[in-house]
């Protein structure tokens, strides 16, 4: 079940579009721009991001900084760690 689990988060990442980004930094208290969420949007479309480790997590954290900045990826981080613990999902990332 992890597997498919992991693979529905993977697929989901790759097929982020800027509006859904823009959405979600409404939603989650995010000041983005239009261009930064284009962006990061291309970004994850065009990399293999691996966000179950720390390592994954860390260059996905470095790419959204240099899109946006670091309070932002800062932000980001903490509230991807509360997602993964509300969902009770902590086994599935190291």
């Amino acid at each position: 079940m992890s597997f498919f689990i992991k693979q529905m988060i993977t697929a989901k990442l790759k097929q982020l579009t800027p509006s859904e980004l823009l959405t979600y930094g409404k939603q989650y208290g995010f000041s983005i721009t239009h261009d930064e969420a284009v962006s990061i949007a291309n970004y994850l479309q065009t990399h293999s991001v691996d966000p179950f480790t720390e390592n994954g997590r860390q260059s996905m954290l470095q790419a959204l900084a240099k899109r946006t900045n670091t309070e932002t990826a800062k932000k980001a981080h903490k509230l991807f760690r509360e997602l993964i613990t509300t969902y009770g999902l902590d086994h599935l990332f190291e």
